[in-house]
């Protein structure tokens, strides 16, 4: 349950509304198309069952990324620095912080699953869009057919987490009952999401045995052995050309500042808080080295089997 705000604070919930709100008012102005997913709009249109969210999520074609940025910008709303894991994923969104709101921003310019151009698998979501009343005004969103395709995208992702279960099977069972199956697989084949979406499709749409789906890429393979938020990096050097990997190796071990700096902002970066801040990562490092061990063996599987595939 969510916590009471203090007297004249945004609660999360008022806080996640009134952003949406704030950031369809901005790209209306500017002229940008934009269309929020997750979030409290999928509960109002059962796709998901009640649950608090904590950001706003909008997505925005690709060209129109950095005015929505400078917009937000001159508002007060700062990026937050992430560790990116080059070489291993394409990065598909911005996180935005304000310090006088509760909840943060993502934008999003693609999707990880859907391997079409991004502006062109923009174009295809646009179109399935509706408006719905939010906030005290209405604001796109996605058709609740594109909807499961997103949500399913998203618990794809990690399906051996256990809420990841649970939301594919809710979203199995709304497909069927409401005979969503042909949209959702129109909307995956116009997006090129088909490889990343076949484990849910194969139980929603009938006829699809004979099938010729096309192999997932290498990014979304990728995303699948990185249950652990350090294989993701493991897998990056793995890949990477020599001559990146002591840069990627020295930024692993020895992060910049503004990595600690986005996540607290009162981060202790003197020479002595900037060590404990080192061993602290080693230390997780190690306590989850048998978990990033396994996950390396499978990524290790699938380079051979890929490469079998190729010889055969």
């Amino acid at each position: 349950m969510e916590a009471p705000a203090a007297e004249g604070l945004l609660s999360i919930s008022e806080g996640v509304f009134l952003g949406h709100a704030l950031v369809a008012r901005l790209a209306e102005n500017l002229g940008i198309r934009a269309f929020f997913i997750k979030g409290p709009a999928s509960v109002i249109q059962g796709l998901r069952l009640p649950k608090v969210s904590v950001d706003v999520d909008v997505f925005v074609a690709p060209a129109d990324l950095e005015s929505l940025l400078a917009g937000l910008h001159q508002r007060g709303w700062r990026e937050r620095v992430a560790e990116g894991d080059i070489g291993v994923f394409h990065k598909h969104s911005v996180t935005l912080n304000h310090a006088s709101w509760p909840c943060h921003i993502d934008i999003h310019f693609r999707f990880p699953g859907m391997e079409a151009d991004p502006a062109a698998a923009f174009d295809v979501m646009w179109a399935q869009t509706q408006v719905l009343e939010m906030a005290g005004r209405g604001v796109r969103v996605p058709s609740k057919e594109l909807g499961v395709v997103l949500l399913a995208l998203h618990a794809l992702r990690a399906p051996h987490l256990h809420i990841s279960q649970q939301e594919l099977c809710f979203l199995k069972d709304l497909s069927a009952r409401e005979a969503l199956g042909p949209a959702v697989h129109e909307i995956s084949a116009a997006t090129d999401a088909l490889a990343a979406m076949r484990p849910f499709l194969t139980d929603i749409v009938t006829g699809h045995v004979g099938v010729e789906w096309p192999a997932a890429s290498t990014e979304w393979r990728n995303r699948l052995f990185s249950r652990e938020p350090g294989s993701a990096r493991i897998i990056a050097l793995f890949q990477s050309p020599l001559r990146d990997k002591p840069r990627m190796l020295r930024a692993a071990l020895l992060p910049p500042d503004t990595v600690y700096l986005s996540q607290d902002p009162y981060a202790d970066l003197s020479p002595r808080g900037r060590l404990r801040a080192y061993a602290a990562r080693w230390l997780r490092f190690l306590r989850a080295s048998p978990r990033l061990f396994r996950d390396l063996a499978a990524y290790q599987q699938d380079r051979k089997h890929v490469g079998s595939g190729r010889n055969g």
